[in-house]
């Protein structure tokens, strides 16, 4: 893992929700997972050809299996970055370290800036939930950040997104997130998946950022369950020395999203 210069900024992207399959033809409202990852991928690599970090947040897979997760490892190994895996609800996370091991890491310094990399999730439950060791995990990290600026990144959400439908199966102790975080002012930015759109906004001046999936996406503002044929994409960050975050979401705008609502679903 490369240390950059602390006055050098940290370009991160972030891939999250690919729900891949154990079968290459695996596919969700007809959408193939691992075609719509590839074409993401390819983005990444026209548009950020010098990433420093890559950050996979959550639902890797969707069937759980060391199959699916080799073949996320092998289409996101043309990015040829240091990557950090976390799992989702769909994700097992004990197949998951098997495949990778040397991925799912907690914490990471690069540049001024230390990545935390929180496990939300609660096995046999769509919903999420921080145990005492992962909140005692995050405030052992940030208390031993010293200068270094801190992004804190998770799979399922920790605010209202204005989705009725998912509300309740978000981070369920979110406050115990937020009075842990309170209490370190380093910490500059929260990351996550799970919503598969796209979210931006400040919470006592700490940037709370959601992106959208590599696979189908879900409708923004919806009271009931809702999919758009908007395009996959995927997050970039910039992590200034200074504590600033640059940051942007893109589209696959080359891969055409036909769903075939008569197929297997989410």
């Amino acid at each position: 893992m490369p240390h950059l210069d602390p006055s050098h900024p940290v370009l991160a992207v972030q891939l999250t929700d690919p729900h891949l399959f154990a079968d290459p033809g695996g596919s969700m409202l007809g959408l193939n997972t691992r075609d719509s990852l590839r074409h993401v991928v390819a983005q990444v690599r026209r548009e950020q050809p010098d990433i420093d970090l890559l950050l996979c947040t959550g639902d890797l897979s969707q069937d759980g299996s060391g199959a699916s997760y080799e073949a996320f490892r092998e289409l996101t190994a043309p990015l040829a970055v240091p990557t950090r895996w976390l799992p989702g609800n769909h994700d097992e996370a004990q197949a998951m370290a098997q495949v990778a091991p040397q991925l799912v890491q907690t914490v990471t310094d690069m540049g001024a800036w230390r990545i935390i990399m929180l496990n939300t999730a609660v096995p046999g439950a769509t919903h999420g939930f921080l145990q005492d060791d992962q909140l005692a995990l995050l405030d052992g990290a940030l208390e031993a950040a010293g200068t270094r600026h801190c992004l804190v990144c998770l799979h399922h959400q920790p605010v209202d997104i204005g989705c009725a439908w998912i509300a309740p199966i978000g981070l369920r102790n979110a406050q115990a997130l937020f009075d842990t975080i309170d209490a370190h002012p380093q910490v500059r930015a929260l990351l996550w998946g799970h919503v598969h759109q796209e979210w931006d906004e400040l919470r006592d001046g700490r940037r709370l950022l959601a992106t959208p999936s590599t696979c189908i996406q879900f409708a923004a503002r919806s009271e009931d369950f809702r999919v758009s044929e908007e395009q996959p994409g995927y997050r970039w960050l910039r992590l200034h020395a200074d504590g600033r975050l640059e940051t942007g979401v893109e589209r696959a705008l080359d891969f055409q999203v036909k769903l075939d609502f008569d197929s297997p679903g989410y």
